[in-house]
């Protein structure tokens, strides 16, 4: 009996040690408008143990909400922030390393989401993010008929990236055709393609918004237009009202608050 206790009491004490160590999940900000508490996701490991490890180490406390648009979004954590001059352009000074993209379908631009910042597709073609800046969305309550157009935009949008990769092979042999007046050989190169494409998106869905996204984006609100373009890596589960006071304050024409909003203070909470 006293052997069967014995394992007993060790099983609970490695359970209790497991609890205790259980990973971070949670990262405060204290502003001087309030606090914000954050979650962040268990399958974007890349980009949450990145963010966790900065906030642990203090690397966000005294770095501004540097770009702020009102009914989209408030992005912070660029290290030229800190004791910035007023007035200062921000947003370019950081951390020498990039995050490979963790696009998750899952996880969408509704208001509230923590994503991270990145440079455009012309120079970053891999969607690579910001190691250090984030923002997060504030957006707004949109109809059907939005979500509907920007289906067909994504849609079209995709078809033409498609068949562009398809023709730039062949474009000298288009042209060719063209030269020589082979008019006939030249339409049917392009009925080749059109072809191509058909059959690569037949039964395609991929553009089209989960019945959730749906729900969310017209009831809560968002930025839908940035689904499948930066990675989504958290959500806000406490303080939106601060986010909504950041959204509000007045900017310069570099979209900087007048008055800087800064982060006073970090914390990770496991729960």
């Amino acid at each position: 009996m006293k052997k069967i206790l014995t394992c007993i009491l060790g099983g609970l004490l490695l359970a209790a040690a497991s609890v205790s160590a259980a990973p971070y999940k949670y990262v405060v900000f204290t502003t001087n408008l309030g606090d914000i508490k954050l979650k962040v996701y268990t399958d974007t490991p890349l980009h949450s143990e990145n963010f966790l490890k900065l906030a642990k180490e203090g690397h966000y406390n005294g770095l501004l909400f540097h770009r702020v648009i009102k009914d989209f979004m408030v992005q912070g954590g660029s290290s030229d922030s800190r004791n910035a001059e007023k007035g200062a352009m921000l947003g370019t000074g950081g951390i020498d390393y990039t995050i490979e993209a963790e696009i998750n379908p899952l996880h969408f631009h509704k208001k509230g989401a923590l994503a991270a910042a990145r440079q455009g597709d012309d120079v970053n073609p891999e969607k690579r993010s910001s190691g250090e800046q984030f923002y997060i969305v504030q957006g707004t309550v949109l109809e059907e008929k939005e979500l509907d157009i920007m289906e067909q935009q994504r849609l079209m949008q995709t078809r033409n990236q498609y068949g562009k990769e398809l023709f730039q092979p062949r474009e000298s042999e288009y042209r060719e055709f063209l030269r020589s007046g082979n008019r006939e050989a030249a339409d049917e190169l392009i009925r080749s393609i059109d072809a191509e494409i058909a059959e690569k998106f037949e039964g395609y869905n991929a553009h089209k918004f989960s019945p959730e996204a749906r729900a969310v984006y017209i009831t809560v609100g968002g930025t839908p237009f940035l689904d499948g373009k930066y990675t989504v890596f958290g959500e806000v589960v406490e303080g939106m009202e601060i986010i909504d006071n950041i959204a509000a304050q007045e900017t310069d024409g570099n979209d900087r608050p007048l008055e800087d909003i800064v982060i006073l203070e970090t914390r990770l909470k496991r729960r």
